[in-house]
């Protein structure tokens, strides 16, 4: 019988305890598993390898993102240091250049150093990506929208070139979830998510997870991840999977929220720009409804002023919370010039838009009313 997205999330990989019955899997903490002969063990044998709750969450968040395979990690960052590992020394690939800070920073200086080179493009334009394919590139990398820009990415163009040349389409769906956003139903060879943002959705687990319907790339990442044992706690899975269940009404209020927040912001005298893809302002706002199904709680804005103004306005913020992160259902504020995206140089930086006065709304779930006086309250005090 085919189901909705709210009924997948809540039974996907659920399976009642076949000793006591109890309708949620329970906790298993348990680090290794009895044998009944040597070698001969029934589904695990050392929880690096496998665990009941880490196996719970790799099916529901492969079904819900309509892949085969999925492979959970300690965190986003431990996922994407496990896809470019699977890489040969001597490989190349292609990253959009407004792309997570910690991302940024793993190409730039860790992978570099294994032999790992890329290369930063545009890619508004999928046309752009063209001119920097190499014989050996291998892999290409998108955040769509990106962060902090909230740019939207043509997934089905990039996908087309990116196999045109003999590469692999990794596609960060953070910002949106399986909920708003499918990238492999857009030709994305894998999906790779910060669990720790919306998945999971409280802030209270940091953890990765990467999901294909590939079966040469699943079994290549299954054995980067057993080898390098970057794995979650079988309590961080089973978090996990418990947010998994209310992604669908947590993502329709974030979104309400931010449309909300977004159409009001643009209403701010103080305010230069607001950037946000359910906007007709934003530039891929018809991209965005064609390829996404809503358009998340992100929200980027520039304020008139300085950096003065921008810690005046988060001063006096009384419900939004200055901290890095974001999906969570209460609501975060940061400013990434000087916080998530730190670790990508001023000169890029400058080339991104990402400047001291360009401030990161992560709009929670609270009441869009509350936010919005929030906001407004907070702005007046800083001018």
């Amino acid at each position: 019988m085919s189901t909705g997205f709210g009924t997948q999330a809540v039974h996907a990989g659920q399976h009642p305890d076949p000793v006591t019955g109890a309708v949620i899997p329970p906790l298993s903490l348990s680090t290794t598993y009895k044998q009944s002969a040597a070698g001969v063990y029934n589904g695990f044998d050392y929880s690096r390898s496998g665990n009941p709750n880490r196996n719970n969450f790799e099916e529901a968040i492969a079904e819900l993102e309509g892949g085969k395979y999925g492979l959970a990690f300690a965190s986003g960052s431990a996922t994407t240091a496990s896809i470019v590992t699977t890489l040969q020394q001597g490989s190349h690939l292609i990253s959009v250049n407004d792309v997570y800070g910690g991302t940024y920073r793993y190409f730039t200086k860790v992978a570099v150093h294994n032999g790992i080179e890329t290369t930063f493009v545009n890619l508004s334009d999928p046309a752009n990506i063209e001119k920097a394919f190499k014989p050996n590139t291998k892999l290409v990398w998108l955040e769509t929208p990106t962060n902090p820009t909230l740019r939207v990415i043509d997934i089905k163009a990039i996908a087309q070139r990116a196999h045109a040349h003999g590469a692999l389409l990794v596609v960060d769906n953070t910002f949106m979830s399986p909920y708003f956003q499918k990238p492999l139903s857009l030709g994305a060879d894998i999906v790779v998510h910060s669990v720790t943002k919306y998945i999971n959705g409280h802030s209270d687990v940091v953890m990765g997870v990467a999901v294909t319907s590939n079966k040469e790339v699943y079994e290549k990442l299954k054995f980067i991840q057993n080898s390098l044992g970057a794995v979650p706690s079988a309590f961080d899975c089973f978090l996990a999977r418990r947010g998994l269940m209310t992604l669908e009404v947590r993502m329709q209020r974030h979104a309400e929220n931010a449309q909300a927040v977004a159409e009001y912001l643009e209403t701010n005298k103080q305010v230069q720009e607001v950037i946000y893809p359910g906007l007709k302002s934003h530039p891929s706002h018809e991209l965005a409804k064609r390829q996404q199904s809503g358009f998340g709680g992100m929200i980027s804005f520039r304020v008139k002023g300085n950096l003065d103004n921008v810690n005046k306005i988060l001063q006096n913020l009384k419900i939004f919370t200055l901290a890095e992160s974001l999906g969570g259902v209460e609501s975060l504020v940061e400013v990434p010039s000087v916080m998530t995206h730190g670790s990508v140089s001023p000169e890029d930086r400058a080339v991104l838009g990402i400047t001291d006065t360009l401030i990161r709304l992560s709009t929670g779930i609270e009441t869009k009313e509350d936010l919005i006086k929030d906001l407004k309250q907070a702005i007046e005090k800083a001018y």
